[in-house]
């Protein structure tokens, strides 16, 4: 009875009403509703089926330790696509930072490689750092439109804008990350 009646809450309902006294079934329920959207989003940035999995799983045990800290300042999916995003580029960062070992030849390093597959991680890099630096309602636009699909009528309505309001908030997101992306691959160059 309570597990049916706790699926059909929203998310930031049922961590207010279920957390304290069924934090299992809360996190339970929260998830089986986006492990699936989570892995899309790691496997996107790291494109490893294997490391996208592990991804997954660490970063919900964080927003698990993470969910007290919760204040709804946002919507809880918006605030864990946040956490995802930025685990995994923190992840990717982390292994450019490392070097690479091969088991032949003793412990040579491995040479870095300059293929479009490297241009092609800094450029989400790039990408990555910009969007760091915008505005929670910015990147909550954005994800909406770009992670989710959704159409500018739904996010009006969500978002309780009009269009037009939304359709400019995403060309000058979209605008704000560009001119970010040249001033660092500007800097990046110096």
């Amino acid at each position: 009875m309570i597990s049916s009646k706790i699926t059909l809450v929203s998310d930031e309902e049922m961590i207010r009403q279920y957390f304290s006294n069924q934090p299992e079934q809360c996190f339970e329920t929260l998830y089986k509703r986006y492990v699936n959207k989570v892995y899309r989003r790691c496997l996107s940035m790291v494109k490893d089926p294997s490391k996208a999995e592990d991804f997954t799983h660490d970063i919900f045990l964080k927003v698990f330790n993470k969910l007290n800290a919760f204040q709804e300042r946002s919507n809880f999916s918006t605030w864990l696509y946040s956490i995802a995003f930025n685990y995994c580029a923190d992840q990717i960062r982390l292994a450019k930072r490392l070097p690479m070992m091969r088991m032949e030849d003793g412990l040579d390093y491995a040479a870095a490689d300059t293929s479009d597959e490297q241009l092609h991680e800094e450029a989400i890099q790039l990408v990555s750092k910009a969007i760091e630096k915008l505005s929670d309602s910015e990147k909550a636009l954005l994800h909406f439109k770009y992670e989710d699909g959704m159409s500018i009528a739904k996010i009006a309505h969500i978002c309780s804008l009009k269009e037009s309001t939304v359709k400019m908030r995403l060309k000058r997101s979209r605008e704000k990350i560009h001119r970010l992306c040249t001033q660092q691959s500007v800097y990046k160059r110096r």
